[in-house]
C-alpha cells in the first residue's frame, strides 16, 4: 500500500489525465458486461436480465442456421481485411511523401487536407456517396456519358460496393493514419539519413532501408488493433451509405447492420446480444491467433 500512495504522489497527474479515459472504459466496458447473460436467455423487459427464462444456445442456433450467419461473417471479414491492406499501403505511402516535403507550409497544408475527411459525419459521407453514384445525376454517371459510356445502376449492382466502401474508408481515415506514422517517421534519427548519404544512398534507397524498416513496429501496433476489430463493421458509414437497400446485401450486408435490423425489424435483442458475444469472441481469438505469429516472427513488435 505505501508503494502504491508513492506512486500516486510521484505521478498523480499522469493518473488524473488517464482518469477520463479509464471512466470511459470503466462504464461503456466493464459494467454492461452482465448483459452477456441476454445472449443466453429469452429476453424480456418485464423480467429484465436476470428474471428472464434461459434459452440456452437457441440465440446462437437461430442465427447459425440460417443464410446470414456466412455472408455477414464473410462480408464482413472481407471488408475489414481490404480496410486494413490498403488503408495502411496508402497512408504509409503518403506519409513518406508528406516527410519528403521540405516546405513545412505545403506540408502541413497537405496534412489538413488529408485529415479534414476524418471529421465529416457518417450522414455527410452518405450523402457525398449519393451524389457520387446516383444513377441519374451522379457525377460518376455524368462523366461516363461525356465518355460515351452506358450509364451504370450503382445501387442495383452489388459488385461495385466492396471497392467503394473500400474508397470511402480510406479517403476519410487515411489522413489520421498519416499523422501516426508521420510521427514516427519524424523520430527518426537524422545521423542514420547522414550516414546513408555518405556511403552514397539516394532518398528511395534511404526509404527502403530506413524509413520502411523503422515503420515495421508501428505498422504491426497499428494493424494489430485493427484487427481486433475484424469481425466488426464500419456500421455508421456503411449504413448511411447502403440503408435498408436489399439489393446490396450480398456484398455489403455485415454483421453490425444484420444486428441492426434484426432488433429494428424484430424488436427482440436475444438474437442480437448473441451475435454481438460471437463478434466479441471471434476478435479477441483472433488478436491473440495474430499476436502469436507476430511474436514468432519478431517479439518486439507484438502487443503484450
Amino acid at each position: 500500500m505505501k508503494g502504491m500512495f508513492k506512486e500516486l504522489r510521484s505521478n498523480g497527474w499522469y493518473y488524473l489525465m488517464a482518469l477520463p479515459g479509464l471512466l470511459y472504459f470503466l462504464v461503456f466496458c466493464y459494467l454492461p458486461l452482465p448483459g452477456i447473460l441476454i445472449a443466453f436467455k429469452d429476453y424480456n423487459f418485464k423480467d429484465g436480465i436476470f428474471g428472464s427464462p434461459w434459452a440456452g444456445l437457441q440465440n446462437f442456433a437461430f442465427y447459425f442456421h440460417g443464410d446470414y450467419a456466412w455472408r455477414t461473417t464473410f462480408n464482413t471479414l472481407f471488408i475489414n481485411a481490404n480496410y486494413i491492406v490498403f488503408g495502411t499501403v496508402i497512408a504509409v505511402g503518403f506519409a513518406i511523401l508528406l516527410n519528403e516535403i521540405r516546405k513545412s507550409f505545403f506540408r502541413r497544408t497537405y496534412q489538413s487536407l488529408m485529415f479534414l475527411p476524418y471529421f465529416f459525419s457518417a450522414v455527410v459521407v452518405g450523402n457525398f456517396v449519393y451524389l457520387m453514384f446516383s444513377s441519374k445525376y451522379g457525377l460518376v454517371n455524368q462523366l461516363r456519358d461525356l465518355l460515351r459510356l452506358a450509364p451504370v445502376d450503382w445501387y442495383s449492382a452489388p459488385g461495385y460496393w466492396v471497392a467503394i466502401l473500400v474508397g470511402v474508408y480510406v479517403w476519410k481515415n487515411t489522413g489520421y493514419a498519416v499523422i501516426l506514422y508521420l510521427a514516427t517517421i519524424v523520430g527518426i534519427d537524422d545521423e542514420l539519413y547522414e550516414a546513408a548519404a555518405l556511403d552514397g544512398a539516394n532518398r528511395w534507397q534511404s526509404i527502403r532501408h530506413i524509413t520502411l524498416p523503422l515503420l515495421v513496429p508501428t505498422i504491426t501496433i497499428v494493424t494489430l488493433l485493427a484487427v481486433g476489430k475484424i469481425f466488426y463493421g464500419d456500421f455508421q458509414t456503411i449504413y448511411s451509405i447502403v440503408g435498408d437497400n436489399g439489393l446490396l446485401y450480398e456484398t455489403t450486408d455485415v454483421i453490425d447492420t444484420y444486428v441492426f435490423r434484426a432488433v429494428k425489424n424484430v424488436g427482440d435483442i436475444s438474437m442480437p446480444a448473441a451475435v454481438g458475444l460471437y463478434q466479441s469472441v471471434c476478435g479477441f481469438l483472433f488478436v491473440l491467433g495474430c499476436n502469436w505469429a507476430v511474436k514468432k516472427i519478431n517479439n518486439d513488435n507484438a502487443l503484450f
